[in-house]
């Protein structure tokens, strides 16, 4: 089973936070990376640039209309991903608890086409 943990930190976090903050914050993914190659997961990730960098498409009467910034307004950002196989959802909650966290995690498994 495939299953993306979607990562989310307050908005505006990383306008504010040190150099030294942010080394830290680096360094906790890169041990949590190295956590799920010692256990054999199989898994890929990636941190996205603030929600105020992103573009939108929305259904309009015309066909898509862009607007900036996400689809839904949130008070967080979603600041990353990680892509991880695992065997349920009870283990991608195991999985999820040793990620760092800022405002918080959502645990959603992934569509897999059929070949």
């Amino acid at each position: 089973m495939k299953v993306a943990l979607l990562l989310f930190d307050a908005e505006g976090y990383w306008d504010s936070v040190s150099e030294e903050e942010m080394g830290a914050a680096l360094a906790e993914h890169a041990a949590f990376a190295r956590y799920l190659r010692e256990r054999g997961v199989a898994f890929s990730g990636e941190a996205f640039k603030p929600a105020k960098e992103a573009r939108s498409l929305r259904a309009g009467t015309d066909g898509p209309v862009a607007a900036d910034g996400p689809f839904v307004p949130l008070r967080q950002d979603l600041a990353g991903f990680y892509l991880v196989e695992c065997a349920d959802l009870d283990e991608a909650e195991e999985i999820a608890r040793r990620c760092p966290m800022g405002a918080g995690i959502e645990i959603r498994p992934v569509w897999e086409a059929d070949g």
